[in-house]
């Protein structure tokens, strides 16, 4: 075979053929092809895939709450009894009743709430009426009397049978007592604390 002939057939068995190259362009650019979409698609999940920023609302901040009101002041304590001042619940009354002899006429004792009266812790003569601890109609009566609010066992004239004190003629030492006289009318006697005890000064 002639050298030349050799040659050209080396040449067409290593030079490709258009339509070789044809499928390796296309085969290349396929391959290209799907690498971009590849890419594109990883991409786009990627995208798709990344959370987005959020906003959160502050919360709503409410107003605080208005001060408590003062607490007023409590109200001042009352002022402290007037030693002075009548007192027919004095617990001395109770005691020096509780101390007289019975009533000679019902032989009973007396009942310790007076029924009149004008004792004081400051008058140098004071004096209460109570009656005998007995169910009778007319029960007897007496007068108990008082020096400073000190009650005086001894040493003072006859007082049964008053019934009132008089206060429009009784003074911080004298008492006026009331009492039904024979006619049946209200009569008073006096009594007068003179330095040492009490004595009878007279009829109002």
């Amino acid at each position: 075979m002639p050298e030349r002939a050799v040659t050209r057939i080396r040449l067409q068995r290593t030079v490709p053929s258009a339509d070789v190259w044809h499928r390796l362009t296309a085969g290349i650019v396929g391959t290209a092809l799907a690498a971009t979409l590849v890419s594109c698609s990883s991409g786009d999940s990627t995208v798709a895939k990344t959370p987005q920023p959020t906003t959160t609302a502050a919360p709503a901040t409410s107003a605080p709450p208005p001060p408590p009101s003062a607490t007023p002041p409590p109200p001042p304590p009352p002022p402290p009894a007037d030693p002075c001042a009548v007192d027919l619940a004095a617990s001395a009354i109770a005691q020096a009743v509780s101390d007289l002899p019975r009533d000679p006429r019902s032989n009973q004792g007396w009942y310790p709430v007076p029924v009149a009266g004008n004792y004081n812790e400051c008058a140098q003569l004071s004096a209460v009426i109570v009656r005998a601890n007995t169910n009778a109609e007319n029960p007897n009566t007496r007068a108990v009397m008082f020096h400073l609010g000190k009650y005086i066992p001894t040493g003072v004239p006859d007082t049964y049978g008053f019934n009132n004190v008089d206060t429009s003629q009784s003074t911080g030492d004298t008492v006026a007592l009331g009492y039904v006289n024979g006619l049946g009318m209200q009569s008073v006697v006096k009594f007068r604390w003179n330095g040492n005890g009490v004595e009878l000064i007279g009829n109002g």
